[in-house]
């Protein structure tokens, strides 16, 4: 029985492969894509993945059940957030300049498995999320023509009663999934142009809006005998700005198409910016024209901006409306079919997935048997399933690669960087001469303080530290890590940070009542994990990082 055990060399073996990190080629511009994204195309592909249904549902749902008026403090809230994780991904997709998103800058910087790990937590949130969205783009569609579409499905293909399937079959909702398969197979040119088509409908569209509703705005909606500005208080404001962070969730596929834009370096971090600030730009005045319409709690979470529209006597704008939110919706459909075929990509590159999803079409230079493959899966996934419980799980799966993002940020700049020196011949080598100076062996007689300043500055620099070494400030006192390998205590502090962070929030929110914690215990949790938290940050704080770069840092 013993001889069938493992042995101990080959369990560190094996959790060695589990953690290596992938090797990054030298020229990381070289690849088999079509390097033909500009920066405005990355940032109307950005804005697409963003601006889609939830600028249309969103608001009116978060300002009369969560928020009231003060959503719009929610949406800055929930932007200046995504921005701090969007920033993270900037500097990744200009130094990573390679398709992946949040799978490939787990896998340079953390570890094989837990890139793994992420790679398919983000495969699924893009199947599941763009299934969601064309159903309720079929179920926006059919509710302009009174639910005929419905009604005809039901009447002629039947219904079903099963749990986890849908009510009846969506052959709307999977028809424009492989429509837009089709387009996206035709290459990023296309893809792109498609977007911006749609992209630029939708913004004209949220531009009538602003207009209207500013011309329509009644400040009385915000005033004390309405609710007041924020009626659910400072807790509204906060549960308005987590519901609301899921808005801006659609950056990453800048991030995901890097290895098809033709400057990487200054294209993604701009591209990033841009269309951050213009979604929470859109989100914020929308929210603002739509809760000075018409008061915040007559809104219809449904369809808040065509019912405002609708009851302040302008019917027709409410057309308008409907063709703004099916253009938004496209382009996120758009974004979703986008990006996942390209992280199935890179995994397949890598050994961890099917390799003949790596093959890449020699005209069109895009992945197209992954995006036939996952479209025609994701068109399966909107006909036959109720997609509403797992949506839910989506913001789980978001959160926890926006988290890898993050930290694999912190433990990268803290690894030693490689430094390639090339040998230079010995021939082209001239040799000194004596009358320039002294040899390299020889002392010099420093004469002027000048001279002494500068030998002090030459030491200095010979004994400035690596990444990942204990500064010289603080080797007196943490003497013992020095025995440690150059980054390993930063990537054991972050994970101990973000544990103690995970943990001092569960304390805080449950501590009192679902766990019902006496008060010495709450007490004691919420200083021992505090103290873990603020040690962690200490130890990262306390070794060398990086020096700058010649690529975007947050």
């Amino acid at each position: 029985m013993a001889r069938w055990l493992p042995r101990s060399t080959d369990l560190a073996r094996f959790c060695q492969k589990l953690n290596r990190v992938k090797t990054l080629e030298d020229d990381m511009m070289e690849t088999s894509f079509n390097r033909c994204l500009s920066t405005v195309d990355l940032t109307l592909l950005g804005i697409g993945g963003m601006v889609g249904s939830g600028l249309y549902v969103l608001t009116g749902t978060v300002a009369k059940e969560i928020a009231g008026p003060a959503v719009i403090v929610s949406f800055i809230i929930a932007g200046f957030a995504s921005l701090l994780a969007a920033l993270c991904y900037a500097e990744f997709g200009a130094r990573v300049p390679k398709t992946g998103s949040a799978y490939m800058f787990t896998y340079v910087s953390v570890g094989e498995i837990w890139a793994f790990l992420i790679g398919w937590n983000v495969l699924l949130e893009y199947m599941i999320g763009g299934a969601a969205v064309a159903r309720a783009w079929s179920g926006y569609l059919d509710s302009i023509f009174n639910h005929k579409i419905k009604n005809f499905t039901e009447t002629h293909v039947g219904t079903w009663q099963v749990p986890f399937l849908a009510h009846y079959p969506d052959f709307l909702a999977a028809g424009i999934l492989l429509v837009a398969t089709a387009f996206i197979s035709f290459g990023a040119k296309v893809s792109s142009w498609l977007n911006h088509v749609f992209s630029a409908i939708s913004m004209g569209v949220i531009l009538f809006i602003l207009i209207m509703g500013f011309i329509l705005a009644q400040p009385k909606n915000w005033s004390a005998p309405e609710g007041g500005f924020a009626p659910f208080g400072l807790s509204g404001i906060m549960a308005g700005t987590a519901t609301c962070f899921y808005a801006f969730v659609g950056f990453d596929v800048i991030a995901a198409s890097s290895e098809e834009a033709r400057n990487p370096q200054r294209a993604v971090p701009r591209a990033i910016a841009f269309s951050l600030g213009l979604a929470t730009g859109a989100y914020i005045l929308v929210s603002m024209v739509l809760t000075l319409m018409v008061p915040w709690y007559t809104l219809d979470p449904d369809s808040a901006l065509a019912d405002a529209f609708y009851r302040r006597g302008y019917s027709w704008a409410g057309f308008l409306v409907a063709a703004g939110s099916i253009c938004a919706m496209n382009t996120v459909l758009l974004s979703n079919l986008f990006s996942l075929p390209r992280i199935v990509y890179a995994m397949a590159e890598d050994g961890l997935f099917f390799q003949v999803f790596s093959r890449v079409h020699p005209r069109t230079q895009v992945p197209v048997i992954g995006i036939v493959v996952f479209g025609v899966l994701m068109a399966l996934l909107a006909l036959v399933f109720d997609l509403e419980a797992l949506v839910q799980f989506l913001s789980i799966g978001t959160l926890l690669a926006y988290t890898f993002v993050a930290a694999s940020i912190i433990v990268l700049r803290f690894q030693q960087q490689k430094v390639d020196v090339p040998a230079q011949p010995a021939a082209r080598q001239p040799a000194p001469e004596p009358s320039e100076g002294p040899a390299v062996g020889e002392l010099k007689e420093y004469e002027s303080f000048s001279d002494k300043l500068q030998l002090v500055d030459r030491d200095k620099s010979k004994e400035q530290r690596e990444p990942g070494q204990l500064k010289a400030a603080f080797e007196p006192y943490l003497e013992f890590l020095s025995d440690f390998y150059p980054g390993e205590v930063v990537t054991m502090a972050v994970v101990t940070m973000m544990v103690s962070a995970i943990c001092l929030c569960s304390i805080l929110v449950f501590g009192n009542t679902h766990l019902h914690l006496p008060t010495w215990s709450y007490s004691l949790l919420l200083v021992l994990f505090s103290l873990g938290f603020l040690l962690s940050l200490l130890l990262i704080w306390a070794h060398e990082q990086q020096r700058s770069t010649q690529t975007f840092q947050v």
